[in-house]
């Protein structure tokens, strides 16, 4: 066995391993830990498919932003685990419903797969060495692609934005900060001089 076929069975077990143990652990701060697991095993992957760029992505976004973020937050709110447990094992038959559902599409899915005649040809295509991948990813968005990478950005915009006015509330009887009264106010009108005498308090 290779160098690489280790590799990619043991990314490949850790991965199964973690993806299963994130579901059934019960202490959820481990199962944030078997996550972050299952996408740094994910992220060596991507790097025995040649494809650096995807795993470093991968590690910095989901391990250094998003599974970091999960792991403060489990572990700073003071969340009754107990009774959230009893509330989700009143929905475990509908739960298990959909997942055989789930898998009996995935079984038809599979079991009807078939592959193109020119997927080989175009698995064996050697790739030209004067230009890294991650060059040929950047070169691809930004010059054939541009206009729908703008877009696509200018559609997570409007979506932030949107899910911010939408959960936008106006609560009663809190000071709120208005700018342009406090510039347009009157200096004279804003401060009101006192003659203190000596010895005597405000």
């Amino acid at each position: 066995m290779t160098v690489a076929a280790f590799s990619f069975y043991l990314f490949a077990l850790c991965v199964l391993a973690g993806g299963l143990f994130t579901v059934i652990s019960r202490n959820p701060v481990h199962s944030v830990l078997w996550l972050i697991l299952s996408f740094l095993s994910a992220a060596g992957l991507f790097v025995l498919l040649g494809a650096e760029f995807v795993a470093m992505l991968l590690v910095i976004v989901y391990v250094g932003a998003v599974a970091v973020l999960f792991l403060f937050v489990v572990m700073m709110l003071d969340v009754d685990f107990a009774e959230l447990k009893a509330e989700m094992a009143k929905y475990m038959p509908l739960a298990l419903l959909i997942g055989v559902i789930l898998l009996m599409q995935f079984g038809l899915a599979f079991g009807s797969w078939t592959e193109a005649e020119t997927a080989k040809a175009a698995r064996l295509a050697v790739a030209p060495t004067d230009v890294q991948n991650t060059a040929a990813l950047g070169l691809l968005i930004y010059e054939q692609y541009f206009l729908v990478f703008q877009l696509a950005g200018m559609v997570l915009l409007v979506a932030m934005i949107g899910a911010i006015v939408l959960t936008l509330r106006h609560r009663p009887n809190v000071k709120r900060q208005n700018v342009l009264h406090q510039m347009w106010r009157d200096p004279a009108k804003a401060m009101e001089l006192k003659d203190v005498k000596p010895g005597q308090g405000l």
